[in-house]
C-alpha cells in the first residue's frame, strides 16, 4: 500500500464521520500514517456530511484528499456533489437507498446499504458500520479486517458490537 485516499458523504446523522473516525484508527493501529478530515454543514441532522481518510506508508505532507481512490456517498445530494466527476480508476459505492440517479459507471457499486441496514438489524443506524465493511471488502485490503473490526468495536456503544 502506496497511499489511498477515501472520501465518504452523505448527510449529517448517517454517521459517516463515525465511520472516518474507525477507519483511521484501524490503519492507525496498523502502523500507518493517518489523516482524517471531516465538513458538515450547520443543521445537526440532514444537512451535507462530507469526511475524508487519508492512509499512508510515507509522510503525509496535506491532509487533504486530492485523487479519491475510494468514495462513498450515501445520500442524493452526496451523489451530485462528489460522486460524478471521480478519477475513472477511482472505487465508487452508492447507497441506493437514498440515491435513484444514478449513472452507469465503471468501477461502481450501488446497493441498497440503508434498506439493508433496517431490514437486517431493524435499524438504519448501522448503515455507516455496513458501509464501512462494504469499503474494506473493494478497496482497503491492506488493513486487516481484525483492526477495522477492533476499530468499530471501540467506538460502538457497549452491548451493541456482535460477536
Amino acid at each position: 500500500m502506496g497511499r489511498l485516499e477515501v472520501v465518504l458523504t452523505g448527510t449529517g446523522g448517517q454517521g459517516l464521520i463515525l465511520a472516518a473516525i474507525m477507519l483511521a484508527e484501524a490503519a492507525v493501529d496498523a502502523n500507518l500514517n493517518v489523516v482524517q478530515t471531516q465538513s458538515y454543514g450547520p443543521e445537526a441532522r440532514g444537512g451535507a456530511s462530507r469526511a475524508e481518510v487519508i492512509i499512508s506508508q510515507e509522510a503525509i505532507y496535506y491532509p487533504r484528499v486530492l485523487q479519491p481512490e475510494l468514495v462513498l456517498t450515501m445520500s442524493e445530494a452526496a451523489y451530485k456533489k462528489y460522486g460524478l466527476n471521480l478519477p475513472d480508476n477511482a472505487v465508487l459505492i452508492v447507497d441506493s437507498t437514498y440515491v435513484h440517479e444514478m449513472r452507469p459507471r465503471t468501477n461502481a457499486y450501488y446497493l441498497p446499504i440503508s434498506h439493508t441496514a433496517q431490514e437486517r438489524i431493524g435499524s438504519e443506524q448501522s448503515a455507516n458500520v455496513m458501509a464501512l465493511g462494504l469499503l474494506a471488502a473493494v478497496g482497503i485490503a491492506a488493513l486487516p479486517f481484525s483492526l477495522l473490526k477492533s476499530a468499530v468495536e471501540r467506538r460502538s456503544p457497549r452491548g451493541s458490537a456482535a460477536k
